[in-house]
């Protein structure tokens, strides 16, 4: 395996791949470090919060049967409110996953993919 950056496609055209070594020292760099932060920050407490979230219905549909065929209105009991919350939850996590990924993200990994595909 080479170490060396590969040379740009014929013509000039196109990015230069950049070497494993380049790709190691992207890698510990403060840049990616704040990058890798920014997307722990926001992905690991809201996995966490969720999987609570999911677990407590699960732990109430076993053990609080009384408690989740309490009907709210009509047909509609407390399961089915808190089950349709969880899919509300998922597109909701989704969105804001989508938002945080667009704004904090997406920016610093295309100025370091840019930076690595120009040589710099």
């Amino acid at each position: 395996m080479t170490t060396e950056a590969a040379a740009p496609p014929p013509g000039g055209a196109g990015p230069v791949r950049p070497s494993a070594e380049e790709f190691t020292r992207v890698q510990q760099s403060p840049e990616f470090a704040e990058l890798r932060g920014s997307y722990r920050s926001f992905a690991f407490p809201l996995t966490v919060a969720f999987i609570a979230w999911y677990l407590l219905y699960v732990l109430l549909s076993s053990y609080a049967g009384g408690f989740m065929g309490i009907r709210l209105f009509g047909n509609i009991n407390v399961a089915l409110v808190l089950g349709l919350a969880q899919f509300l939850t998922t597109f909701l996590i989704a969105w804001l996953y989508s938002r945080h990924a667009a704004a904090k993200l997406d920016p610093k990994a295309e100025a370091i993919k840019e930076r690595m595909e120009a040589g710099a």
